[in-house]
């Protein structure tokens, strides 16, 4: 009888090893098949973002110079670059961060308000992106946003302020895969554009350049005038843009 019960554990025994043994094997082939069904980029279904045209900055009666130090993701997006992961996946042809960096630069060279480096520089600029892409929707429309803060030091006296910019967009959704394209791509450039224009002709931008400026000789001051945009209390101008291909 001790024989038996002996051989009945061990029957047990190699019973539960064969159940922990499915359970692994089923768990490993579900995680291939999650990766195999994880999009990835190719020519066809990425994008390439950037501002139709520079923002015009606000007009300042002695403008500073700006140099762009860093450009940091704080997003905590693990694929940054996946716009939308469904049919099939749609990506960016370049990180958050240097999108970002450009559409930024590109409106401060346009005004000739972009130092050539730092040591040139009377402000300088730390972006922190928290969030750029699409957000959550009603499912009938593509809701843009793109957010994110800037420190702005003085470079001489080490005092710094921080700004916050938030861009949006809605366009409205689409059935064909390249009209999806279309609008995502123009969706989010129009949430970029709206979050420069924040940034760059908001009233804390002014504040912060009259403030970290006011102990400069050559301070610069706001101008009368100069076609300023107040921003709402979330940060946002709160200008809605529609895209072109949102009909189709």
């Amino acid at each position: 009888m001790a024989q038996w019960g002996v051989t009945e554990a061990k029957v047990g025994f190699h019973r539960v090893v064969l159940v922990q043994a499915g359970i692994l094997l089923a768990c490993a082939l579900t995680t291939l098949s999650v990766r195999a069904d994880e999009p990835k980029p190719t020519p066809e279904n990425t994008i390439h973002v950037q501002l139709a045209a520079p923002v015009p900055p606000q007009k300042f009666a002695k403008p500073p110079k700006f140099f762009i130090s860093e450009v940091i993701d704080r997003s905590g997006n693990p694929q940054p670059m996946l716009v939308l992961r469904d049919r099939g996946g749609m990506f960016l042809d370049r990180l958050p961060t240097q999108i970002t960096r450009e559409a930024i630069e590109q409106s401060l060279k346009a005004a000739d308000l972009l130092a050539a480096d730092a040591a040139s520089a009377d402000l300088v600029l730390q972006i922190y992106v928290f969030h750029f892409g699409l957000a959550q929707g009603s499912g009938l429309d593509f809701f843009g946003k793109v957010e994110f803060s800037a420190v702005v030091k003085n470079a001489k006296t080490e005092e710094s302020q921080q700004i916050q910019a938030v861009g949006t967009s809605i366009a409205n959704a689409a059935m064909r895969k390249k009209n999806v394209q279309k609008n995502v791509q123009a969706n989010v450039e129009g949430a970029l554009e709206d979050a420069v224009r924040n940034l760059l002709r908001g009233t804390q931008l002014r504040e912060a350049v009259a403030t970290l400026m006011k102990n400069n000789p050559s301070a610069p001051a706001a101008a009368p005038g100069g076609g300023m945009a107040f921003a709402h209390g979330d940060g946002s101008s709160g200008r809605n843009f529609k895209s072109r291909f949102q009909e189709r």
